[in-house]
């Protein structure tokens, strides 16, 4: 899922090196205008990571909104109503990887903000929207604030503390992240119920106006590169047309309105973008990612697990929704609640697993988490049935579902970069996150494309469950390969 969105990051996933990732060797010159610091760095960072917090809370709110949207929405199919989030997704997840160059080149604070103000325009027209479509387009737009606004956070963060706390600093700004997401769904369903799915997105907007206040006097300037970093646009909308093609033609399966030929144009069409934007990689000077980062062994398993992982996680919460929903009948903030005790076990889960990972290697975490997160999956397969009884049915899996992200969402992230050269981590880690939202794209599409249709039954979930514990068990196999133990 989407969810950022760096649910329980590690501190092992942004080293204190990060900083130093985008500065160019060449001169640089000092941003003129720099703002009083205050002298403890907190308010720095809660100043960040309130619009951390939006972006993380948006994702989530809305795999509780679905149903409300639809309803709202009429004329609009099972099939477009997924592009409310998956354009969001498609977009963030190709901008987030050249986001860090941008602050580098024209100064974190100044990205920070311009993040926001488009962050909080966007949430304004995604409330207004008035047709399925202006809300869509709103979301493309929502993504590029979010998409400028989450790098330039973390550095501002890594900035205000002294070397010794970021680790402890950037756990936190994680935990933020972590703490947002679980509370989206219950949050999402109640103000969805109470006031309206416009809310939804107009939440965001007195928390951004916060951050907005705070940050334009307290937040200080970065060192600005004397030569602008180049954006690789090539790559980037080569990217967008091959997630988004791809997902196209997966949610559109089913549609009498799509043929079949159609249909396989429209997923050639994504493969030739993928192929064209590995071969754009390997030829142009500045590409949208590093293809050489792929030639560290744990980097590419870990970023293989990272989609699979992000598949099953999009697809358990989506699924978690339309079962409560529609098989048991849940009013949405019944379920809303309902779904709150797995991901509350998330933060523990991951500050625990953070740091023991730091002294025994983040292999038996991701291996026995994704086991955990098989066992789950099997579980809602094989017992909750048409009958509500939450606590002995649903409860179980529920909680063994939320320990199981809490140890591998987090040491996804941080075995990404453990073994990069310090040069590659702010990339490193920019590739892994967009491949989670990449796979959460993919996720949302299948679980749409299996139950996204109305009067659904238990047997209506085979499917989704299946792939659950095939991509958790794939996951754990692929995880086998990663080695990031420290040296004794």
């Amino acid at each position: 899922m989407m969810i950022v969105i760096f649910m329980g990051a590690s501190p092992a996933a942004f080293p204190p090196t990060l900083l130093k990732v985008h500065m160019p060797a060449k001169p640089t010159i000092p941003d003129t205008a720099a703002p009083l610091v205050p002298v403890s760095p907190w308010p720095i960072f809660w100043i960040a990571s309130i619009a951390t917090f939006l972006v993380s809370l948006d994702s989530t709110m809305l795999f509780a909104a679905f149903g409300t949207l639809r309803q709202a929405f009429p004329n609009a199919t099972a099939a477009d109503m997924s592009w409310v989030i998956n354009a969001y997704t498609v977009v963030y997840a190709a901008m987030l990887i050249p986001s860090g160059g941008l602050s580098d080149t024209h100064g974190r604070k100044k990205i920070f903000m311009l993040g926001v103000i488009v962050f909080l325009v966007a949430s304004a027209a995604c409330g207004l929207a008035g047709n399925v479509w202006w809300l869509i387009a709103a979301r493309v737009l929502q993504a590029i604030g979010a998409a400028l606004l989450t790098p330039a956070s973390l550095a501002i963060v890594l900035a205000a503390f002294p070397q010794q706390k970021r680790a402890i600093a950037v756990s936190i700004w994680g935990a933020v992240g972590a703490l947002a997401a679980a509370i989206g769904p219950s949050l999402g369903s109640f103000v969805v119920d109470t006031v309206g799915w416009p809310w939804a997105f107009y939440i965001n907007l007195p928390l951004g106006a916060i951050s907005l206040w705070r940050g334009a006097r307290l937040l200080p300037e970065s060192v600005r590169a004397a030569v602008p970093r180049r954006v690789d646009g090539v790559g980037m909308a080569m990217l967008m047309v091959a997630v988004g093609a791809i997902a196209l033609a997966i949610v559109q399966a089913d549609s009498p309105a799509w043929s079949r030929t159609e249909l396989l144009v429209v997923f050639g069409t994504g493969l030739i973008a993928l192929i064209g934007f590995v071969v754009w990689a390997r030829t142009t000077a500045t590409p949208l990612i590093d293809l050489s980062l792929f030639q560290h062994r744990t980097y590419t398993f870990v970023n293989l697990a990272t989609l699979s992982f992000g598949i099953a996680f999009s697809m358990m919460f989506f699924a978690f929704f339309f079962y409560m929903t529609e098989v048991w009948h849940y009013s949405l903030p019944r379920a809303g609640l309902a779904v709150t005790p797995g991901p509350l076990l998330v933060i523990p889960f991951a500050i625990l697993t953070g740091r023991l990972a730091a002294r025994h290697g983040h292999r038996p975490f991701l291996v026995g988490g994704s086991v955990i997160y098989a066992l789950s999956g099997l579980w809602f397969l094989l017992v909750p049935g048409a009958e509500v009884n939450y606590l002995a049915h649903w409860l179980p899996g529920l909680l063994l579902s939320g320990m199981a992200v809490g140890m591998v969402l987090p040491s996804l992230s941080a075995a990404a970069v453990n073994r990069l050269p310090l040069a590659h981590y702010a990339v490193g880690s920019a590739v892994n996150q967009a491949t989670r939202q990449i796979g959460s794209v993919l996720g949302v599409a299948l679980t749409v494309m299996w139950i996204g249709h109305g009067h659904l039954q238990a047997a209506d979930f085979v499917p989704v469950y299946v792939a659950h514990v095939v991509l958790a068990l794939l996951t754990a196999l692929l995880c086998l390969s990663v080695h990031t133990k420290p040296a004794a």
